[in-house]
């Protein structure tokens, strides 16, 4: 993965390198030393990311089912 798609999935999770780093327990500094082309951006960021975007847009369609059955 690289920075931009780094950075595009933190967008669409809704994220912040910061918050990301208190989710994950890591430096905010240590993320951005993930763009040096040196260390790069661990292997397991892209899966946590894109599970990450996946609970929440499920977590918010549970929520919309269940305001619309309950009221309905």
């Amino acid at each position: 993965m690289n920075n931009e798609e780094f950075k595009s999935l933190l967008k669409k999770a809704s994220l912040t390198k910061k918050s990301f780093s208190e989710l994950v327990g890591t430096s905010t500094q240590g993320i951005n030393n993930w763009s040096n082309k040196d260390r790069g951006i661990p292997y397991w960021v892209k899966s946590w990311l894109t599970l990450y975007i996946e609970n929440k847009e499920c977590k918010e369609l549970k929520e919309i089912i269940k305001a619309n059955v309950c009221n309905g």
